[in-house]
């Protein structure tokens, strides 16, 4: 018998990546699961990479809060909520357990699962679930969704992450680049020039050409700056998420800032050196399948040659 289930987990790029493993945990425990999943329109790649996933959903917030009483978002939102309201699920599942993510529950039809109030980052949010569960907060992000999935459902996740990206990884041939991921989302996550200078010297040495990632026009000047003088590299234009899934997929190796992106050469199994200057790995560390690195803390950024050890390790981490 077919079970309806909808997820909800609108964002961000990293979270969403986080959350392939539940899915696949789900797939593998709950038969005739039928999932969906309610995710911001800027992502929704994401979800329909998984093989289980049986339909999108889209929601604009991010684009509709800049105008949210025009006429045209009040005709997206009300189109929104009619499509949500027409389907019934067996399960609805929050997986973010946000103010902004309840706006959406509410209006789904189904048992409403989600965090107890001593687990929700907004506590406020547990009043609107039928079912609540409790998931300890200091666990990494991949462990906590899969837990909380296991719960919902009624099983025990067990094994490594399965982040359901084989078509983009099965039978891959691995090419000498390295992608880099210099931007993030604020200034004060960005790391010394001389310290990616470093970086890239180290890479040529291994024979490695660099791809260079930004996603708007100042992260692609600043790219382009670090770049200059920089043999064999480029910075890569404007791709769409299932595009650049593609370019990591065939990296010999990624080296990022704490960014989404990092994140999704991670669940690709890539060897991956994640720098973190203003959070901490403890909650978002990297992972997957292949050598990962996540190196630094909040306040604290990784040595130049921390990084150059961990690259000397994930190149070492794999036959090429």
């Amino acid at each position: 018998m077919t079970k309806k289930i909808l997820i909800v987990r609108t964002s961000s790029l990293g979270d969403l990546v986080h959350m392939l493993p539940a899915i696949s945990d789900i797939a593998r425990h709950v038969p005739g699961a039928q999932i969906d999943w309610l995710a911001e329109e800027a992502f929704a790649e994401i979800p329909g990479w998984h093989p289980a996933v049986h339909e999108v959903i889209k929601v604009a917030h991010r684009r509709w809060r800049k105008s949210w009483w025009s006429s045209q978002t009040r005709a997206e939102r009300a189109a929104l909520k009619k499509n949500l309201q027409a389907r019934h699920y067996d399960i609805v599942l929050d997986m973010q357990a946000l103010m902004k993510s309840i706006w959406l529950v509410r209006q789904t039809q189904g048992v409403r699962h989600g965090l107890d109030r001593k687990s929700a980052r907004e506590p406020l949010a547990s009043l609107f679930y039928a079912v609540k569960h409790r998931v300890e907060f200091w666990q990494p992000a991949v462990p906590r969704q899969r837990q909380l999935a296991g719960l919902a459902f009624g099983y025990t996740p067990e094994g490594e992450p399965d982040f359901g990206l084989q078509a983009f990884t099965k039978g891959q041939a691995i090419e000498p680049y390295a992608v880099i991921m210099p931007s993030a989302s604020r200034d004060d996550k960005l790391w010394p020039e001389q310290d990616w200078h470093a970086v890239f010297e180290r890479l040529a040495q291994a024979g490695l050409s660099l791809k260079l990632l930004a996603g708007n026009a100042a992260e692609t000047a600043r790219a382009q700056a670090l770049l200059a003088g920089v043999p064999n590299a480029q910075v890569m234009p404007r791709m769409s998420l299932t595009d650049i899934a593609r370019l990591l997929a065939r990296a010999r190796l990624m080296v990022g800032l704490d960014s989404g992106l990092t994140h999704l050469s991670a669940g690709l199994g890539r060897p991956t050196i994640g720098i973190y200057k203003a959070s901490t790995p403890v909650r978002t560390p990297l992972q997957g399948s292949g050598y990962t690195a996540s190196l630094g803390e909040r306040g604290h950024a990784p040595s130049a040659q921390t990084v150059i050890s961990a690259i000397d390790q994930g190149l070492a981490s794999e036959a090429f």
